[in-house]
């Protein structure tokens, strides 16, 4: 009787274990990111702010294309979802969101057809597992204006003496740059020039 009390006991605390952001992430680390340990071509950054500092996705897979991944896990709220998804659209081409089961039902009402869903299971006390739910599709809505946001006053200018867009410029704000690249360049173009400037960073702290 002891041993099936026991036993009874364990499996409740397993059932009711709340994920949490730390887990998910270093499952997410060691498990789908693994495969770019050694790819010189991929960088993946841990609470990449976007728009201005409107919106942070939890981590950023940055390569052939720019993807998001959002973390809510159990003992989080959605109160924050709806804007996230507003930011987030415009800067990523793809987004997948990363959710506890307590989450997925309501999560699935909520963002567009086109994110993937990634869902969490806490298999054994110290142990999660990750589930595909639904693959991302790409995102034919990114803006030129909040994509280039993430880049620094001195990489827009760079970028614009390459393209021989910066006479005039060189002493204007970094706003008036944003608009200047923004507004002179195709939406491909720039997301090229986005993801290999924030790749060829070397401090991401500074500026």
């Amino acid at each position: 009787h002891f041993l099936f009390f026991a036993n009874l006991f364990l499996m409740k605390e397993v059932i009711t274990m709340k994920t949490c952001d730390k887990d998910i992430r270093d499952k997410l680390h060691k498990t789908y990111f693994y495969k770019y340990m050694n790819d010189n071509d991929t960088l993946i950054v841990d609470e990449l702010g976007v728009c201005q500092g409107d919106a942070r996705i939890d981590i950023a897979v940055i390569n052939g294309s720019l993807h998001g991944y959002e973390i809510k896990s159990d003992r989080d709220t959605l109160v924050r979802l709806p804007n996230q998804i507003e930011y987030y659209n415009k800067v990523f081409d793809s987004l997948t969101i990363v959710s506890g089961t307590t989450h997925i039902e309501k999560i699935t009402e909520t963002i567009p057809s086109w994110w993937g869903i990634i869902s969490v299971e806490t298999i054994k006390k110290d142990e999660i597992s990750l589930s595909n739910i639904r693959t991302a599709k790409q995102n034919e809505n990114v803006e030129n204006y909040a994509l280039v946001q993430l880049l620094w006053k001195n990489e827009v200018l760079n970028i614009l003496k390459e393209l021989n867009l910066h006479k005039g410029f060189l002493s204007k704000l970094k706003y008036i740059l944003w608009e200047r690249l923004a507004e002179s360049i195709e939406t491909n173009l720039l997301k090229k020039y986005v993801r290999e400037k924030l790749k060829s960073r070397a401090n991401w702290r500074v500026g």
